[in-house]
């Protein structure tokens, strides 16, 4: 299983959007991240900055920590083009008709994946995908 690091994360991001604005050759995965990265005009500045890769975001602080956020989307495109869980795809699609937009669906799964994760690391149990599956259709059927 892939699991790089908080430095790696952060240099994939900064070098995709490096790449991105000289018009490089982008593989599949960063061409993702791109596209996420172009949807959050907000996070350019700090990409295109290295001292951004140092710093520490903090919530309390009232900050988004660009590299997670983006982390999410593309963890969330992941599990949407392989649907697994099996039903995220259906319960995304409910999400984009309900919401008007796939980035704004993105962000109601993310706020249940966020919560799944924090509730796994409070408890030191892994991810309870039957939670996170249930939480986004609660969030897509609501009116």
């Amino acid at each position: 299983m892939f699991n790089p690091s908080r430095d790696e994360v952060r240099q994939f991001f900064t070098e995709t959007w490096r790449k991105e604005r000289a018009g490089e050759i982008l593989t599949p995965l960063e061409s993702m991240a791109a596209d996420w990265i172009g949807e959050h005009p907000e996070y350019h500045d700090a990409l295109a900055n290295p001292e951004s890769r140092e710093a520490d975001y903090s919530p309390d602080r009232g900050q988004t920590n660009p590299f997670l956020h983006l982390s999410m989307h593309l963890a969330i495109s992941e599990q949407l083009s392989i649907d697994q869980p099996p039903g995220i795809r259906r319960a995304h699609d409910r999400l984009v008709a309900r919401l008007g937009s796939p980035h704004d669906a993105q962000h109601a799964i993310m706020d249940c994946l966020g919560q799944v994760i924090w509730e796994a690391q409070r408890s030191g149990t892994p991810p309870d995908t039957d939670a996170y599956l249930a939480l986004i259709e609660r969030r897509a059927s609501r009116d």
